[in-house]
């Protein structure tokens, strides 16, 4: 944590030549030139390193932020003192001093009567949305099926409508605004979904302003690998990493990149789409109309039709909780399936890599479901596709199965924005 140090609470005199970073590119000025800090800028980074520290560290005092920020601790009161009136934070009951003496520490946290946020997965065949606290509980949540999503746009605008307002109904205050994690293609800077290969009819709709207009609350929209990033950055195994990559595994594949403490955006919400990343020239026909995609050969829909070629049983529902199930009681070709699919999932994560060199992996969906075995596969098939190189191991992690990430990161989303936390 970097803030600067001044006789003003926001310490405007020294961060002016330190550009903000909010993960979503600079856009070029003057061929380069990027424009200084007015003070107030400086001084919501300020609080927002100050709640990145406490979000990476937990309850932390004062004194220690201003020990960890090499800043005095009046400059630390003058950011967080605002953050307490507004009841974002609260300060807790002294902790006794150490044997060496000082002063008892009274930790600083997110304050329970702060106001909610409200988290939303749109996935092709569900909608899930949650009220969560800014420590990440989840205090409410439904999930609704969704009507299909080649049929008419608008049934399916009203089912994520309803699901997004039977949970907001729940809250206990005012949420600061609506994060929604998307299934597919969005385009952030207008809040629209741009495709969603499984269901074409929420194409270019424009999701964000629909549910602002709905709900009258700030919605913020974006590419469902990012929003799994986003909590595994505030609230899971990404907690204090510098650089880490996201990839989700299951009916389709996607990734998200976490560099030098930001999270990556290409323009407008661009990037991610990793399982249209080619692996194979000329290989399967893939749903996006190309030949090759890294989707064709390790998602569910491929395992599935494998296990049928193996004559495994009930293959039309196989998983990687099955199909490992399957191998350890040595059901013939079992194992062989489990090994290929392994390899495939390896291949998009080895050239990820090869490309970037993140070094630590979060993995999510149905290969978390694979437990161990599956993971400790992927993990070896990667390292012998990857040459050994100065820079530290390659580190697997297996991250949620379910939703919860993703709909805490969708509101982490709101958060991040609302906050000028740097993502």
């Amino acid at each position: 944590m970097n803030i600067t140090d001044d006789d003003s609470p926001n310490g405007a005199r020294n961060a002016a030549f330190t550009p903000p970073g909010d993960g979503a590119g600079t856009e070029r000025a003057g061929r380069g030139r990027k424009a200084l800090l007015s003070s107030s800028m400086v001084g919501s980074t300020n609080r927002g390193r100050v709640l990145q520290a406490l979000f990476d560290l937990g309850p932390t005092s004062r004194a220690e932020l201003a020990r960890l920020a090499g800043v005095n601790r009046t400059t630390i009161s003058g950011i967080v003192q605002p953050l307490i009136d507004d009841q974002v934070l609260v300060e807790s009951d002294p902790v006794p001093a150490n044997p060496g003496g000082g002063k008892p520490a009274r930790p600083l946290w997110f304050s329970p009567h702060a106001r909610p946020i409200c988290g939303v997965l749109l996935m092709p065949d569900a909608v899930h949305a949650c009220v969560a606290t800014l420590d990440g509980k989840i205090e409410s949540e439904r999930k609704i099926a969704l009507p299909d999503g080649r049929g008419p746009v608008q049934p399916i605008i009203e089912t994520i409508a309803q699901c997004v307002g039977d949970t907001l109904a729940k809250a206990r205050r005012t949420p600061f605004g609506i994060g929604v994690g998307v299934g597919g293609m969005v385009d952030t800077d207008r809040g629209s979904i741009v495709t969603v290969n499984l269901a074409p009819s929420l194409d270019r709709y424009p999701l964000a302003d629909d549910l602002g207009r709905r709900f009258g609350l700030p919605v913020k929209l974006d590419h469902h690998p990012r929003a799994l990033l986003v909590g595994d950055r505030w609230f899971g195994a990404g907690r204090g990493v510098r650089q880490f990559a996201v990839v989700y595994t299951g009916e389709v594949l996607g990734g998200a990149l976490y560099f030098d403490g930001h999270l990556y955006r290409g323009t407008a919400g661009a990037g991610g789409e990793l399982g249209h990343t080619f692996v194979q020239l000329d290989g399967e026909l893939c749903r996006c109309g190309r030949r090759g995609c890294w989707d064709t050969i390790a998602t569910l829909s491929w395992l599935r039709r494998e296990a049928a070629r193996a004559a495994l049983p009930e293959a039309d529902l196989v998983d990687s909780a099955r199909l490992v199930d399957m191998a350890a009681r040595r059901l013939p070709g079992a194992a062989e399936l489990l090994d290929r699919y392994a390899r495939n999932v390896a291949v998009g994560i080895a050239n990820l890599q090869q490309t970037v060199a993140p070094n630590i992996f979060i993995l999510h969906g149905d290969v978390v479901l694979g437990g161990d075995r599956l993971l400790t596969a992927i993990a070896d098939h990667v390292r012998a596709m990857v040459p050994s190189r100065p820079g530290g191991a390659i580190e697997f992690i297996a991250g949620d199965a379910g939703d919860r990430a993703a709909l805490l990161g969708a509101a982490g989303l709101v958060i991040s924005e609302l906050l000028q936390l740097p993502i």
